[in-house]
């Protein structure tokens, strides 16, 4: 046999050993039923970005006119989450059951390993009843992000590193500002504790996620007020213990009080500063 037909030989077997292991991984996903129903519910909601503008019942003009400069709406929050569960693939599996009615854009395993489990301009249901400043329906301008850990527990150097990545990229992509990388307990004061206390925010601010605070030269003024301060940052301040607590998760995770102590009042001086 030639050389040539040897070679076309060898390029039908491979062809042929591809379609093979394209089939066999596909076959072996264990989420192909939830990815048909996410592209069928995808495609139904793009349906009505193709109708016109319904006309106005009351005083309909005699020709529909659309207009033609728009675009899409975008994120303008990253919700960070622990995932409060005991394995990525338990997690996984929540997210792609329906009766339980919760979902994230972003899982991050403790290997690294990333699954985009909603296009980033679509709402997911991760925030739940929260508020960050004048923002009451969080789910609709965020992007939610949960991590893998059961919420007691350090978070590993890999996810930690896929993260960094991940906020990157819609940092860039979407111009986010600094000051709008939180947490789910920063939005959900007294009903919400993650991250947990062991989540690097200060190496997240470091790298332009957040804010962090530096204390060094900073004088309180005898009028300051910790609680007003709270609430220029954005924390929700009805339950002020709550929201006392939520804070020191974020910024003092090592005291596990709410109450302000002569150190928060530098600290909340300082962060005044860097999200009026």
């Amino acid at each position: 046999m030639s050389s040539m037909a040897n070679m076309q030989q060898r390029g039908i077997g491979w062809s042929i050993l591809s379609m093979v292991l394209i089939v066999a991984a596909c076959s072996s996903n264990p989420y192909k039923a939830s990815n048909k129903i996410y592209r069928r519910q995808a495609k139904d909601l793009t349906r009505p970005l193709r109708e016109y503008p319904a006309l106005d019942s009351i005083q309909a003009p005699a020709y529909e006119v659309a207009t033609t400069n728009f675009n899409l709406r975008k994120p303008n929050f990253v919700i960070i989450h622990h995932t409060a569960q005991n394995s990525c693939e338990q997690t996984l599996k929540t997210f792609t059951t329906a009766q339980t009615q919760v979902s994230a854009h972003y899982v991050i395993c403790k290997d690294g390993t990333v699954h985009h489990m909603l296009n980033d301009y679509l709402r997911a249901w991760h925030g739940g009843v929260a508020r960050w400043g004048n923002s009451t329906d969080i789910n609709s301008n965020s992007i939610g992000i949960e991590i893998d850990n059961n919420g007691y527990e350090e978070f590993t150097t890999a996810q930690i590193s896929s993260l960094l990545r991940v906020l990157a990229n819609l940092k860039k992509q979407y111009s986010i500002p600094t000051t709008n990388f939180i947490g789910h307990a920063d939005i959900a004061p007294g009903r919400k504790v993650d991250p947990n206390r062991h989540f690097p925010w200060q190496l997240l601010a470091a790298s332009g996620f957040g804010c962090w605070y530096d204390t060094t030269h900073t004088v309180v003024p005898s009028t300051f007020n910790p609680m007003l301060a709270l609430r220029i940052v954005g924390y929700n301040i009805n339950d002020s213990a709550a929201a006392v607590y939520s804070y020191k998760l974020h910024f003092v995770p090592a005291d596990s009080s709410n109450e302000i102590k002569s150190s928060d009042l530098k600290i909340l001086a300082d962060l005044v500063k860097k999200y009026q």
